[in-house]
C-alpha cells in the first residue's frame, strides 16, 4: 500500500487498516488508548476551546509542514487566549492518490510537535475524497486548553499610551510558502517561523493586569491584527515602521515581488499590548526566549484618529494603515 485509495474512506476494511496500522499507532497515547467515538477527559476550572482548518499549499515547506502548522496554530490560538493547551482532535481529509509515505511523514510531524507542546491528541477522523478534489491533504484540529491567565485578554482593556509590541520579525512564513509554491530558489535563507507560542505567553501571564492584549499574528499579518485592535474603539494606534523587525532577505524578496511584510502571514509571532510602564519588562521576558529575542516596541496607543492605525513611514511621512485588501497569498495556512 503506497497511495491513498477512495476505499480508505469508505468505512470498510481498508479504512480500518489505514486507521489501525498507520494513523493510530503514531498518535496513540495514555488518553487515546482505544479507537472509540469520543474521548472522556477530566478538566478543572475554566477551559478554552478552539478549532481551525489547514489547507496550506504546498504541504511541505521550508521550516515545517501542514502537520506541524496544524498543531502549532491551534495551540497558539489557545495560548493567546490565556490558556495552556492540553488536548487536540485531528480531522484528516486526504485526496485519493496521496502517497502513504508522505502521510506518515506528516503524522510523525504532528506527533513530535504535539509532544513538544505537551498536548495529547485524543480523538480524530479520516475522510478520503476523489483525486483532484482535495488539495492533497487538509487537516482540521480542535483544541482544549485550561485557563491560566486570570485576567481577560481583550482590546476593551487597552488604554491611551499603552505600548504595542511585536515578538519577532514578520513575513517569513508567507514568503517561505510562496517561494516553495512557485519553486523560487531562496536557498536556506528564508524559512517559515512556525513555532509554539505557549512558552512566551506563559511568561507574559506574570504581568497580570498590565498585559492588556495578546494575539498570534497570522492571516492578514500585522496590518490585520493592528486594525482588529483599534477597530470600533475610542483609541487609535501610532506605529513606527522603522521599529518593526523584518528579516533582510524577507524584505528583499518582498520588494522584488511588490509585497508588504506588514500584510504577510506569520505562524510564530505575537502581537501584544501592555501598560506603558511594563513595556521594557515585557521585552526582557520575550528576549529570554529564542522566538522572542528580536521583540520590539513598535508603537503606542493614542487618542488621535480613534479606530485608525497611523503608520509613521520609513521616509518620515504618515499614512493610514488599513486592513489588507485583495486575495493576498491564498492557502497560506
Amino acid at each position: 500500500m503506497k497511495h491513498i485509495k477512495l476505499e480508505h474512506g469508505s468505512g470498510g476494511a481498508l479504512s480500518r487498516q489505514l486507521t489501525e496500522e498507520i494513523i493510530y499507532p503514531i498518535l496513540k497515547n495514555n488518553i487515546y488508548t482505544e479507537l472509540s467515538d469520543a474521548a472522556v477527559i477530566e478538566v478543572n476550572g475554566k477551559i478554552a476551546f478552539t478549532t481551525d482548518t489547514y489547507v496550506v499549499d504546498p504541504v511541505f515547506f521550508p521550516g515545517g509542514d501542514i502537520g506541524k502548522l496544524a498543531v502549532c496554530g491551534t495551540c497558539n490560538d489557545l495560548s493567546v487566549s490565556g490558556s495552556k493547551p492540553q488536548y487536540l482532535s485531528l480531522g484528516l481529509v486526504i485526496e485519493e492518490g496521496f502517497p502513504i509515505e508522505q502521510l506518515i511523514r506528516i503524522l510523525n510531524s504532528i506527533r513530535s510537535t504535539a509532544d513538544s507542546a505537551g498536548v495529547n491528541i485524543i480523538t480524530g477522523d479520516t475522510k478520503v475524497v476523489p483525486g483532484g478534489k482535495g488539495g492533497n491533504i487538509y487537516i482540521n484540529t480542535s483544541g482544549i486548553g485550561v485557563k491560566e491567565y486570570s485576567e481577560t485578554i481583550s482590546a476593551s482593556r487597552i488604554s491611551v499610551n499603552d505600548a504595542v509590541i511585536i515578538s519577532g520579525p514578520i513575513g517569513s512564513h508567507g514568503i517561505a510558502i510562496m517561494a516553495s509554491r512557485e519553486s523560487i530558489n531562496l536557498g536556506s535563507k528564508i524559512t517559515s517561523d512556525v513555532a509554539l507560542l505557549y512558552p512566551l505567553c506563559r511568561s507574559l501571564f506574570g504581568l497580570g493586569s498590565r498585559l492588556r492584549f495578546l494575539r498570534d499574528t497570522t492571516r492578514g499579518g500585522l496590518a490585520a491584527i493592528l486594525n482588529e485592535i483599534c477597530s470600533g474603539n475610542s483609541f487609535g494606534l501610532n506605529i513606527r515602521e522603522s521599529a518593526i523587525p523584518v528579516n533582510e532577505d524577507v524584505q528583499a524578496v518582498s520588494d522584488i515581488l511588490g509585497l508588504n511584510p506588514i500584510e504577510i502571514a506569520n505562524e510564530g509571532v505575537l502581537t501584544l499590548v501592555t501598560d506603558p510602564g511594563s513595556a521594557q519588562e515585557a521585552l526582557d521576558i520575550l528576549h529570554r526566549h529564542e522566538t522572542g529575542r528580536e521583540a520590539a516596541v513598535i508603537g503606542n496607543v493614542t487618542e488621535v484618529f480613534p479606530g485608525r492605525v497611523i503608520l509613521e513611514t520609513l521616509v518620515g511621512g504618515k499614512r493610514i494603515l488599513d486592513y489588507p485588501r485583495g486575495l493576498l497569498l491564498p492557502r497560506i495556512c
